[in-house]
């Protein structure tokens, strides 16, 4: 069986939409490194129900 390694999936959720309070989320799924990035990740993602570029956190 195959080693799992150090990559592992993520869920970066919209930050400014989750504020707003508006119906539905934003959500990208990635993945990223666990041993070269421990903190939380944030991307600048689209975001088609604001319809402009948004940060997007890492979720859980």
């Amino acid at each position: 069986m195959a080693k799992k390694g150090n990559r592992v999936q993520v869920i970066l959720e919209c930050t400014e939409h989750k504020a707003t309070g508006m119906k539905g989320t934003s959500r990208y799924i990635t993945t990223k490194n666990r041993k070269n990035t421990t903190e939380r990740l944030e991307l600048k993602k689209y975001n088609p129900i604001l319809k402009k570029y948004t940060v997007h956190r890492e979720i859980k």
